[in-house]
């Protein structure tokens, strides 16, 4: 799945000189955590601030300024001074795991989405993914949900998935991990149209052991 498919592209922006008082308004307002900073002249994306930007700029509870003050002191103080300005982006185009992947590493909680001009036409946060990865599960749908430890071996996998199929089983999603040994995997697999014993009874040879296995 590339990018495009998950990212929000009613992007909401910010420009430098916008002040933070007005930035924390906008994500109150649109219920976003990431802004997005262009450059007012160009439109390309020059920074972008976090929710945890703004409260770090914000004066401490144990300030003594009273709230006029307060106001009065964010109101003068511009994104342009508090905006992280290496911004790490994505296109429409990458795979959605390559994001993912820029996210973890970069330990960030968004990546912009530019084109070939750097011009930000999307966003992809952490909330998308985590829509993505119950959706990849089917999370959302009953069935048998199953975590087996299977052999690491050719076409292991597609003879599980073939047995399922002949006892008249229904796969909903399918996946694997690494196991803790070379010779083995984990396999998670979600499956409906069959009973617990169905499920079990279809896949007990192929299996080396069955780690959790419960209807959902």
């Amino acid at each position: 799945m590339l990018v495009k498919k998950i990212m929000k592209d009613n992007l909401f922006l910010a420009h430098p000189r916008t002040n933070v008082t007005d930035a924390q308004e906008m994500m109150r307002r649109e219920h976003i955590h990431h802004l997005p900073v262009i450059d007012d002249t160009t439109r390309k994306l020059v920074g972008i601030v976090s929710e945890k930007d703004l409260l770090y700029a914000s004066p401490s509870p144990a300030s003594t300024l009273d709230v006029y003050e307060m106001t009065r002191l964010l109101s003068k103080l511009t994104l342009n001074k508090i905006m992280s300005r290496s911004v790490i982006t994505a296109h429409a185009n990458d795979t959605v795991e390559d994001a993912a992947r820029k996210m973890v590493d970069n330990d960030i909680g968004c990546l912009p989405v530019v084109d070939e001009e750097d011009y930000p036409v999307g966003i992809v946060t952490e909330t998308d993914m985590f829509r993505l990865f119950i959706d990849l599960f089917g999370t959302r749908e009953p069935g048998i949900r199953a975590t087996l430890r299977i052999p690491e071996e050719r076409y292991e996998l597609a003879k599980l998935s073939s047995d399922v199929a002949d006892h008249n089983g229904n796969i909903i999603s399918i996946g694997t991990w690494p196991g803790d040994k070379p010779t083995n995997a984990v396999c998670i697999i979600k499956v409906s149209g069959m009973t617990r014993d169905q499920f079990i009874s279809s896949v007990e040879k192929h299996i080396l052991e069955v780690i959790d296995i419960r209807e959902v």
